[in-house]
């Protein structure tokens, strides 16, 4: 049985304690109202040469008064010239001169009020489109600095409680494939998944926030975007609320998240009871569950995946989209596993997992990154290339606003393991597998951060403490749940039918 050591517990409380405060800081720090944004706009300002952008509002605001001063000493001119005209010899002469002269001067001075009528009002109009653009600029600036920590603590519950969700499906995956290596990791696995029911609790609140708009990361629950009276009203979103309506929106998030959490619970509770038994009749439970299992899961994680990640942008779908949300919590989940692995390793537990083990394991992580930047490319590349407006302006801006993260995450979940892992003799060396390890995590939690922030806080971004509160509160939560999970059982699975095949095995 494992002991959780004293260490790694005050570790993970002391994670959580400074995660809060992190997270309390962030929400304490958004702007509460726009003249703090107004102040936010104008430090920014001055800080990137604000008063240059001011001098220039001022040189386009005097061509409009130069023009109309110009326009007034013209038509002064033109009187004057006309009063200045030499005297006629003939009487007839002077007197039809002076008639004129002053009807000029009445058609000047008409002219030049109704010119100077024009301009005050067409700068009035001018004034007043500027200040409502300057006002909805300000307010949305506040919109996204609001959103921003909850933006965070989204990324990082949906991406911790991925992980556990992932090594769910991959248990699934080995139980059905009869797998022979695996089950000697089984135990792992379900410490893993013990964090399930926590990360989805936390999740679904989140969700549950935002349906009663205590938040507004998703942009499509605003009701004036479902209004045809509204000058907001967006017709795609009104098509769209069939399906994307809060009530069914929940409804589904907790059909999806119950039935994870009933195969969680009655595989682990199956795979206890098979240790105790004589026969195998727990084991074939378990097959037939598995299998039911992965039906419901691939198609309940792509209507998640359109749900909780994608709807953050309504206008823009891709049907790779679900594939490629799995592919990267699936990484991450395999990845977490041999981690865990080689820590109780390090001291001293599962004594049957071998070299071959790891190995293995390693190959997975290798195998799914290369599946990961395949589906990334996929998708970037037949979107990019159709040039699709609706479509291409996910990727623009993200490359135009995002630029480092998201090509800094290729680096970290492709370039980084291909060049590390593809070599055989570095799949079997802890210290090489931790630093892969710790990388691919990295470049995925990047990876869903790329995903939520740019339609929830637009270029607004930037690490701070709510986001790095966030992954260490739940880095925290995840170690005590599921080093605590690992104390509650046994570490070997003893009546697995393959169980002495995984014991032996070798590559």
């Amino acid at each position: 049985m494992y002991t959780f050591s004293s260490k790694l517990k005050t570790v993970a409380i002391f994670f959580m304690i400074l995660g809060i405060l992190g997270i309390g800081y962030g929400f304490l720090t958004a702007p509460k109202n726009t003249a703090e944004v107004e102040e936010i706009l104008k430090k920014e300002a001055e800080e990137h040469g604000g008063h240059h952008t001011a001098a220039g509002h001022d040189a386009h605001a005097h061509p409009v008064k130069e023009a109309h001063t110009t326009e007034t000493h013209d038509n002064h001119d033109a009187v004057a010239a006309t009063e200045a005209k030499p005297e006629a010899s003939m009487a007839d002469s002077v007197h039809i001169d002076t008639i004129s002269t002053t009807e000029d001067t009445a058609h000047a001075a008409i002219s030049a009020e109704e010119s100077h009528k024009n301009h005050a009002a067409v700068a009035a109009h001018e004034e007043h489109e500027a200040h409502a653009a300057h006002t909805k600029h300000v307010e949305h600036v506040l919109h996204q600095l609001q959103n921003k920590p909850w933006a965070a603590v989204y990324v990082a519950a949906l991406f911790f409680m991925f992980i556990s969700l992932g090594v769910l499906a991959f248990y699934a995956i080995q139980q059905v494939a009869q797998a022979g290596w695996s089950p000697v990791l089984f135990r792992v696995m379900q410490g893993i998944t013990a964090y399930l029911p926590w990360g989805s609790v936390f999740v679904f609140i989140l969700l549950a926030l935002g349906a009663f708009h205590f938040h507004h990361l998703f942009v499509w629950m605003d009701p004036e975007l479902l209004d045809p009276a509204s000058p907001k009203f967006d017709k795609l979103v009104s098509n769209k609320s069939g399906y994307l309506n809060e009530y069914f929106w929940l409804l589904r998030a907790a059909i999806f998240i119950i039935g994870w959490n009933l195969y969680r619970h009655f595989s682990r509770k199956n795979c206890l009871a098979q240790d105790e038994a004589t026969d195998n009749s727990f084991y074939k439970k378990n097959f037939k569950l598995s299998a039911a299992f992965l039906v419901f899961f691939i198609v309940t994680e792509s209507i998640m995946s359109w749900d909780w990640i994608m709807s953050v942008d309504p206008h823009w779908y891709s049907t790779l989209f679900g594939w490629y949300v799995l592919m990267s919590f699936l990484v991450s989940g395999v990845t977490v596993i041999a981690l865990t692995t080689l820590y109780l390793k390090s001291k001293g537990y599962l004594e049957y997992v071998n070299k071959s083990h790891i190995h293995d394991l390693a190959k997975f992580m290798f195998g799914f990154s290369i599946f990961w930047t395949y589906l990334w490319f996929s998708q970037f590349m037949l979107i990019w290339y159709a040039n699709i407006p609706e479509e291409v302006t996910y990727f623009i801006t993200r490359i135009e606003q995002y630029n480092l993260p998201f090509f800094g995450m290729l680096v970290l979940n492709f370039v980084f393991p291909i060049l590390i892992l593809i070599n055989t003799d570095f799949k079997r060396l802890t210290w090489i597998i931790v630093m892969a390890g710790v990388v691919i995590l990295a470049g995925h939690y990047v990876d869903f951060y790329v995903m939520i922030m740019p339609a929830t806080v637009g270029d607004r971004w930037f690490i701070g403490f709510a986001e790095i509160g966030s992954v260490l509160f739940f880095l925290g939560l995840f170690i005590l749940v599921v080093f605590t999970a690992l104390t509650k059982s046994p570490l070997l699975a003893k009546r697995n039918p393959f169980i002495e095949e995984s014991k032996h095995f070798h590559y």
